[in-house]
């Protein structure tokens, strides 16, 4: 056995060795937090998305969209990620490589949440620790900590008049796209839009493989709501038992886990947004569904200090490897922070039609303003000038008291006389009023998620005095179906039929590996390392049978057998993949192979 080597090395020698991913351009020699996914990679990172997808996208009956990974400047301005979205940078003065100070901190210390710290404070955390830099070993004390922006900045054509970044995450894709997206869902709230893609973030110390990378998959979900009007239907998770790590427990001395479900936990406050309960719920059901160890998964709330700039609360789902707790989901709380930042930036309309119950009379203040005036004083701006006004009598009323009025219009200041304005207050009938929605954000690391999983699923045992290494991996989402073996390769009857079996099975939507090379042992232990649920062996017992042709299935994890019609081969296995039977469910209904 291998127990000298830590969890996170078994994962990244196997993961390289048999195609789940490696680290990519290494015939140049490679460059750190970029990461290349084998055939076993792709396929798992593939079903893992499509699970998601089944369960986010078709479930909640949401919308889907894909958007450019490559966005104007303009639009990370209004979402603050220009400003905002920055990691702790301390440099070695020795041999200038750059490191996060907050890892550093978190690594050498009893801290676990060194991102709250200021800069000032990691500086005094670094002196306090005489932290030293881990790739020349210079002292870092005394030097200074800096923000370093992670976004990745381009040029949108020719030059440099047009900058552009790389997306940081996918949701900006679908907020600056809400108001095509909304007259989709017909302007009604609630509704969600979900996008899978790509994501770019330039870390200052990519590490542990492909759980902080450069390049990375979301799956993120923006769920849209009224908040005075919208409540998730919790009855569908109100059941679920979650453990729960609050902020309240990790800042006590002694704090610790709460064991309760997600009903409870909204009744009494500890998840304090019924939405984010409705996900964390939904959430614990689909990463147990795929393979996630709940012995090994807690959802933990973020700090004040942890939250990013849009949040106002946020919990992660954090899965443990190594000893070690890594974040592979974020459940935020947005408000309406993104929609009125686009609003605000491209003067679009980012609201939604709330129909009152009832027809309402209020004081609303308008202006008509005297385009004979405006148009000779204004020229071609007039038509923006009137804008603006309309706009500020209905913000601010108050700022038609005087004799003049003054707008802005493309950074250029604009007076007009009150009197030209026609500004009035008038009684109106409305059936309704413009809101800014709310956001509730589900954002799901793909990448953290296939770690998580091979991780959770990595198991050596011994089978016939052998040592074997084999990954229990869920028949939903592992990147093999089954194998197909002839028992030997020489008898043409068991290779026909093999190739029979695999063109069918192939034809039913499953993927199939075909395998004559080497002891049928050999073989099983091959696909039991890259976690292929079942291996059909095709025997003359299976030819000679009386009645319908038979082949043995081998299920994985347990090594037991049973004998199956060719005939039906292809329903029962899609039925254990779709999770409608059990091997367990066919033991009970075909013969089972003994030792005797």
């Amino acid at each position: 056995m291998t127990a000298d080597r830590t969890e996170g090395e078994r994962l990244t020698e196997l993961a390289k060795r048999r195609g789940y991913y490696f680290g990519s351009s290494e015939a140049y020699g490679g460059t750190a937090g970029f990461y290349t996914y084998g055939p076993q990679g792709a396929a798992l990172k593939s079903n893992v998305e499509d699970a998601w997808r089944e369960r986010f996208t078709v479930q909640e009956g949401n919308l889907e969209i894909d958007a450019p990974t490559i966005m104007p400047e303009p639009v990370f301005e209004a979402s603050g990620h220009l400003d905002t979205f920055d990691d702790m940078l301390v440099e070695c003065p020795e041999c200038a490589e750059s490191h996060r100070a907050d890892h550093l901190i978190e690594d050498n210390s009893d801290l676990e949440d060194a991102e709250t710290l200021s800069l000032e404070e990691a500086a005094e955390e670094i002196a306090a620790l005489d932290l030293v830099c881990p790739n020349c070993g210079a002292e870092l004390a005394g030097q200074s900590v800096d923000n370093f922006n992670l976004m990745f900045e381009t040029n949108i054509g020719p030059g440099s008049s047009d900058p552009g970044y790389l997306r940081p995450e996918t949701a900006q894709g679908i907020f600056v796209e809400f108001p095509r997206i909304k007259e989709y869902a017909r302007n009604r709230l609630p509704f969600g839009v979900t996008q899978v893609g790509r994501a770019y973030r330039n870390e200052i110390s990519p590490r542990k493989s492909i759980v902080r990378t450069r390049e990375f998959t979301q799956a993120e979900l923006e769920q849209f709501i009224d908040p005075e009007r919208d409540e998730p239907d919790l009855s569908a998770v109100e059941d679920v038992a979650v453990l729960l790590y609050p902020a309240t427990e990790q800042q006590k001395d002694d704090g610790d886990y709460i064991e309760t479900t997600i009903g409870a936990a909204v009744e009494d406050g500890s998840i304090g947004n019924a939405w984010l309960g409705y996900f964390l719920g939904i959430a614990q059901e689909w990463y147990e569904r795929v393979g996630v160890d709940m012995d090994r998964f807690r959802f933990r709330q973020h700090l004040a200090g942890e939250r990013a700039h849009y949040s106002s609360d946020c919990w992660d789902a954090e899965s443990e490897v190594d000893g070690d707790w890594i974040e592979i989901a974020g459940f935020s709380y947005r408000s309406d922070y993104d929609l009125s930042k686009h609003a605000e930036y491209s003067e679009e309309d980012y609201t939604v039609f709330r129909q009152y119950d009832e027809p309402k009379t209020v004081e609303r203040a308008v202006v008509d303003p005297d385009m004979s005036v405006l148009g000779p004083k204004f020229g071609g701006a007039a038509g923006d000038v009137k804008d603006a006004l309309e706009r500020l009598a209905e913000r601010d009323p108050d700022a038609f008291d005087g004799d003049e009025v003054t707008v802005e219009v493309d950074g250029e200041t604009h007076t007009v006389e009150t009197d030209v304005t026609n500004f009035a207050v008038e009684e109106q009938t409305i059936n309704g009023e413009h809101i800014t929605p709310h956001v509730v954000e589900p954002s799901f690391g793909v990448d953290r998620t296939v770690y998580t999983l091979l991780a959770h699923a990595y198991e050596e045992d011994e089978v016939d005095d052998e040592e074997r290494t084999y990954l229990s991996l869920s028949p939903e989402v592992a990147p093999r179906d089954v194998g197909v073996f002839p028992l030997v390769s020489n008898v043409p009857e068991l290779v026909d039929l093999a190739d029979e079996i695999v063109d069918d099975l192939r034809a039913a939507g499953l993927s199939v590996v075909y395998d004559d090379s080497g002891s049928i042992g050999r073989r099983y232990r091959r696909q039991d390392e890259v976690g292929t649920p079942f291996c059909i062996t095709v025997d003359r017992d299976g030819l000679e049978s009386d009645g319908e042709t038979t082949v043995t299935v081998r299920e994985r994890d347990s090594g037991r057998q049973i004998r199956v019609p060719v005939s039906a081969l292809a329903d029962e296995l899609g039925a254990v993949r779709g999770g409608d039977r059990t091997f367990d469910d066919l033991a009970a209904e075909y013969d089972e192979l003994t030792d005797d």
